[in-house]
């Protein structure tokens, strides 16, 4: 599915990329969507990569695993110490160089805002500064949404000078989540009964975040999914989505998900294109979760970049497209075709392995990988034998994930409880 939009900002053209172009890449740790999505796409493109970020020793070592297992191919890749928050930092690193890069790009959570800043300011293909801000920021964006009359979702703002006591006599709809306004991965997002919880909560968060600005918004109940889109600012395609399933409340962690079969059901997609629409995104790729509630979709949340923890990888192998190459030829400038000529009839389910307490982890299954009547299973450990960890209440307290993927939900799904039974996950307080 895509949709076209004559409004639409036009985007520079480019040509094929050469062994002499850089992409400037800005991250802040290292994450499965870059090591084997993104950079070996700038490989296979002819792109050299330098890569800017503030943890470059993470980096260093995430790459040396990779070549070491010569599985994965890399591109030219340089890797910068940068202080990536600050957009006027990244700009002048880029500027140093003397040379014009080919393309800034992101697929940071953190960093959308200042790739966006940095590539409009090298006169380049991005996307909106302000459609990032927008996304990134909680707050803004639902006030974008009710001013552009998308939808209405009651929420009010707790700034960085405010103390939680002032929401003390808040009159909310409870239950509500409260959640950091730039927050990510559902940390430290919760669900408070009534008003004394809320101080509490927002409290305990100010000890982990101290001064961060908080949310506190409407609690949007219903079945949870995903739609992941990828434009040109031309063509908006959609590529498909994901139903998620969370743990119980108060806390909001991914679970499982499981892949909806295409075409993506309506009228809830148009809703959520027509949201999207309003916030300004359509440039690049983007992970936007909603509710369904009857024939509504409620926007939780905007992630101005492609869906993570696996999830990504196991849409582009069912897709059987050139995902993350299509990808940065949007910030290349190259115009998408209109039709992907993605396949349809894939299904998969991603089963997450979460830690249920803290401690350190005694026992569990190595990776490995089978197929059996028509399903690939792809076990991949996330956490290592004898790592001692707190329990963050958030994606950090995955121990693995299960990748199935095939043709028949029923079958994947068996396979996935037949795994789970065989195997066993220990951990010592």
């Amino acid at each position: 599915m895509n949709e076209h939009d004559p409004e639409a900002a036009s985007r520079p053209s480019s040509t094929p990329a050469r062994r002499s172009d850089r992409l400037h890449l800005l991250a802040v740790n290292p994450t499965d969507s870059v090591t084997e999505g993104f950079l070996p796409a700038a490989a296979r493109l002819g792109l050299a990569v330098t890569l800017l970020t503030d943890q470059p020793e993470a980096h260093e070592r995430a790459y040396a695993r990779v070549r070491a297992a010569g599985t994965t191919p890399l591109p030219e890749l340089a890797v910068e110490h940068c202080d990536v928050r600050d957009f006027r930092e990244v700009i002048s690193r880029v500027a140093a160089t003397g040379r014009r890069p080919r393309a800034v790009f992101t697929n940071s959570d953190h960093l959308q805002a200042q790739a966006a800043l940095a590539a409009e300011y090298f006169a380049l293909p991005g996307k909106d500064w302000r459609a990032a801000l927008r996304t990134k920021n909680k707050a803004e964006l639902r006030r974008a949404l009710a001013a552009a009359g998308a939808d209405t979702v009651w929420s009010t703002e707790l700034g960085t000078g405010q103390d939680p006591s002032d929401l003390a006599g808040l009159d909310a709809p409870y239950p509500c989540v409260v959640k950091p306004r730039e927050g990510v991965a559902s940390e430290d997002v919760v669900l408070v009964a009534d008003a004394a919880e809320l101080v509490e909560r927002c409290r305990a968060i100010r000890t982990r975040r101290p001064g961060a600005a908080l949310v506190v918004e409407e609690f949007l109940d219903g079945e949870l999914r995903t739609l992941e889109t990828l434009g040109d600012g031309r063509t908006l395609h959609v590529l498909g989505g994901f139903r998620t399933e969370l743990s119980p409340p108060p806390h909001f962690i991914e679970e499982r998900l499981s892949l909806l079969p295409a075409p993506q059901p309506e009228p809830h997609t148009g809703q959520v294109l027509a949201q999207l629409r309003a916030l300004g995104v359509g440039f690049g790729i983007c992970h936007t979760e909603y509710v369904v509630q009857g024939d509504r979709a409620r926007l939780i949340e905007v992630n101005y970049r492609a869906i993570g923890d696996q999830c990504d990888l196991v849409l582009a192998d069912l897709l059987g497209v050139p995902l993350f190459e299509h990808v940065l030829r949007t910030h290349l400038g190259e115009p998408l075709p209109d039709d992907l000529g993605a396949r349809t009839d894939g299904r998969a389910r991603l089963e997450y392995v979460v830690a249920d307490r803290p401690g350190r982890l005694v026992s569990a299954p190595a990776a490995t990988v089978s197929e059996r009547a028509g399903v690939r299973l792809d076990y991949r450990p996330l956490r290592d034998i004898g790592e001692e960890h707190p329990l963050h209440r958030t994606n950090r307290d995955f121990l693995g994930v299960l990748r199935a993927t095939g043709t028949d939900q029923g079958l994947i799904d068996a396979a996935v409880a037949e795994f789970l039974a065989a195997h066993r996950w220990e951990i010592a307080s």
